[in-house]
């Protein structure tokens, strides 16, 4: 994700809302534009992953990710899941730990819920997969 999806601020309707909350609840308007925006956020990290068999990654590629008052901000599931030492990452580092990421999960994965012995695969067995009974290469 580039960037926070801070709303339009000028709208009518966010204006009127802003007002509204800032007279009812003492709600400062910079505090709930970064709530509103962290919570979109945080629903797109969610449509990445929808059942146990997914995966995926989000990348926040905005510093202000980074800073604490921002990170508090978005919800227990994805702070569990956000190291320190993946913040501010230059974007080889990002490249690599995203490649690691894909390799490990791209492994067979046994709906019945059973781990297999193996963790990765090795030449071996990718050679065994993309050849038929016959010898003969499938891809």
């Amino acid at each position: 994700m580039f960037g926070v999806p801070f709303q339009y601020t000028l709208s009518r309707i966010l204006l009127a809302r802003l007002e509204y909350l800032r007279e009812t609840f003492q709600i400062k308007e910079g505090d709930f534009l970064t709530f509103d925006a962290l919570r979109q956020a945080a629903q797109c990290v969610g449509r990445v992953i929808r059942s146990k068999a997914d995966y995926g990654m989000m990348i926040f590629a905005d510093k202000r990710y980074s800073r604490h008052d921002k990170r508090s901000k978005l919800p227990g599931w994805i702070l569990s899941h956000l190291r320190d030492a993946h913040l501010n990452l230059s974007t080889d580092m990002a490249v690599y730990i995203a490649k690691e990421f894909l390799r490990k999960m791209a492994q067979p994965y046994d709906k019945n819920g059973a781990l297999g012995k193996k963790t990765l695969l090795s030449q071996e067995d990718l050679e065994n997969m993309i050849t038929g009974p016959d010898g003969e290469m499938l891809l």
